[in-house]
């Protein structure tokens, strides 16, 4: 079969799993391309100019210019959940099918480290470890956390992530739980024994809060200078959503002014940072590289999904979790 494959920017697919690569080349030929983060429009068309399958990753840039440029490209599959980089509208004009990971693949992987970065950061794991490397075992009563049974736990988002920090928060450590979501009806949250808020109410009665949030124009910068300033001052901040949903800059003012007393972060703004971002200069800041699907059970579900979608569009059947469903109507 005469078809060309683009994996575009993915440090995980086929690398962990190399026998999903080898799966799609038994389909055509397949490459691998490392571009820009921010590449887009003609320039990505033609870099990519006669694969008609690429697997994508968060970058580069799929936008109404690309495809103008593109020639025929039959499938873009998502080698994850989040597709903001991508023009869907665009797409689905070109004739384009685009495919996400189903969520319930991510789902354990992501919500276990944002516990995971919670507790971290509640206990100060990461800070006295490093002085027992140091040799200074002596000042470990400088390292005095908190429990996270009985705290109030705000989520921002409860869709397939934040549904289940809910409820290991709720179940495995008995947190109060309460929840700002503004896309589900009440009922969807209570029916689990929490608490709906007003993103306000959360923001002023929360010790800790879990982002799990996609990103929309609406909500960018969601947690800004403003809503720093209503929260408790000791807050704890865990964020493996979207890095845009935080304003960095007044994230540090509420460190420097004691109002956050960690953070736990796996996205950035823009990613990736070097070594000289700010908020490394935080001892009390965990930042880890967009690592929460990095899990060998999650990446190889992912990588299984990404396979399956290219074998279906090949054999002319219809993938699961089509984006643009509205494709086959045309």
């Amino acid at each position: 079969m005469n078809v060309k494959i683009a994996v575009v920017n993915s440090s995980s697919f086929g690398k962990i799993f190399p026998e999903h690569v080898a799966e799609l080349q038994n389909m055509g030929q397949v490459d691998r391309f490392e571009v820009p983060k921010d590449l887009e429009g003609k320039k990505l068309a033609e870099k990519l100019m006669g694969y008609s399958i690429i697997i994508a990753s968060v970058t580069a840039l799929y936008n109404k210019e690309f495809f103008e440029y593109k020639d025929k490209t039959l499938l873009i599959a998502r080698h994850g959940i989040g597709y903001n980089n991508i023009d869907i509208e665009a797409a689905t004009e070109k004739g384009t099918i685009v495919t996400k990971v189903s969520a319930p693949v991510e789902q354990e992987s992501v919500a276990e480290n944002a516990v995971a970065l919670l507790m971290n950061i509640m206990r100060l794991v990461q800070p006295a470890s490093l002085k027992v490397r140091q040799g200074k075992w002596s000042e470990r009563a400088s390292f005095i956390g908190n429990e996270l049974k009985n705290k109030t736990i705000g989520i921002i988002g409860f869709g397939n992530i934040g549904s289940r920090v809910g409820h290991i928060l709720k179940n495995g450590f008995d947190a109060d739980i309460m929840v700002y979501d503004p896309y589900l009806c009440e009922n969807d949250i209570t029916q689990y024994g929490l608490k709906v808020a007003s993103l306000e109410e959360l923001l002023k009665k929360a010790d800790a809060i879990s982002i799990n949030a996609c990103v929309t124009e609406d909500n960018y910068h969601l947690l800004d200078k403003k809503e720093f300033s209503m929260m408790k001052k000791g807050i704890y901040i865990v964020n493996t959503a979207r890095g845009q949903l935080i304003n960095e800059a007044a994230l540090i003012e509420a460190l420097n002014n004691k109002i956050v007393a960690g953070a736990g972060l796996d996205v950035m703004e823009n990613e990736p940072i070097d070594a000289e971002h700010p908020l490394l200069g935080y001892d009390n800041v965990i930042i880890t590289p967009h690592t929460s699907a990095y899990t060998y059970e999650c990446l190889n579900g992912m990588g299984i999904k990404v396979v399956t979608d290219v074998k279906r569009v090949l054999s002319g059947r219809m993938p699961d979790e089509v984006i643009n469903k509205k494709i086959f109507d045309k």
